[in-house]
């Protein structure tokens, strides 16, 4: 697979407990490839709460501090219901390179979600890369991103931007 262009891209990271291993195999992975991070924690393998980092990398996101992100917890069920709170953030799970893909080229997923629990650590790097590496394919997928967009306009002074960053 082609490697897309991050020039001066950053990656969030975010996790609860569950997550920290993996996370830090992802770090020096994404290091590898000669791309920045940013971690919002957690920091340690002890029992904690995964909105209070899910928030923070969402909210850097709908800033546009940085574009992409990738968070990890257990099911990933917890992390994709805080982060998907964001009217700029469109997370999705991904436990294998197939659906990685996909939520890249038919979502233009910006976050990644990793269900810790359920992902072999020989295929972690991978689905990372397929996340990170797949083009959005536009088309008729463009028209599915804007039917989820609208249902926030009452509520979202930054519409507009939104439908001009998907």
């Amino acid at each position: 697979m082609n490697r897309m262009n991050f020039n001066n891209t950053t990656i969030g990271l975010a996790s609860d407990h569950t997550g920290i291993t993996f996370k830090e195999i992802i770090k020096s992975h994404l290091e590898k490839r000669g791309l920045k991070y940013v971690d919002f924690g957690s920091f340690t393998t002890d029992s904690c709460d995964y909105p209070d980092y899910a928030h923070k990398l969402s909210q850097a996101i709908e800033t546009k501090e940085l574009e992409r992100g990738i968070a990890l917890c257990g099911t990933g069920n917890g992390m994709v219901m805080t982060l998907n709170k964001y009217n700029a953030i469109r997370a999705g799970i991904a436990w294998n390179v197939g659906i990685a893909k996909l939520i890249s080229e038919h979502n233009k997923a910006n976050i990644l979600i990793i269900p810790a629990r359920y992902v072999d650590q020989n295929d972690l790097t991978s689905v990372v890369d397929a996340f990170l590496d797949t083009p959005f394919g536009g088309g008729r997928h463009l028209v599915r991103i804007k039917k989820i967009v609208p249902q926030f306009v009452h509520r979202y002074k930054g519409f507009s931007q939104i439908l001009k960053s998907v």
